[in-house]
């Protein structure tokens, strides 16, 4: 099983980013979804979480500002991002935690979000 995350980039303060997180098994498969994120410096913490019923989690700096969603038919899910600040700069990971026999915790590559200020 792989994710392949994308959607990263500079973007000012106060824009926008849409963040997807691609896997290669049907994510109805994973109990729960999530993004991470680690800022330079610092260690990797939980933006958000999403489990196979939509029950939606957030830290609680970014509550508000971003969505956590999935697409079953496209194997994907989503971090929407808005109204971003320049501490939102960081390399964002998604992770899905499936069944051990399905691969169990399965991280994807980091993709880099930049807030200019």
């Amino acid at each position: 099983v792989q994710l392949q995350a994308s959607g990263g980039g500079l973007v000012q303060a106060g824009g926008s980013l849409r963040l997807s997180c691609a896997s290669s098994m049907n994510i109805f498969r994973f109990n729960m979804m999530a993004w991470y994120r680690q800022a330079p410096g610092k260690e990797r913490e939980l933006v958000a979480t999403i489990t196979n019923s939509d029950n939606t989690q957030y830290t609680d700096t970014v509550k508000g500002r971003f969505i956590i969603s999935r697409d079953v038919a496209r194997n994907t899910w989503y971090l929407q991002m808005n109204s971003l600040k320049s501490e939102d700069t960081a390399v964002y990971y998604c992770k899905g935690e499936a069944p051990y026999r399905l691969g169990g915790m399965i991280w994807g590559q980091g993709t880099l979000v930049t807030v200019s200020s």
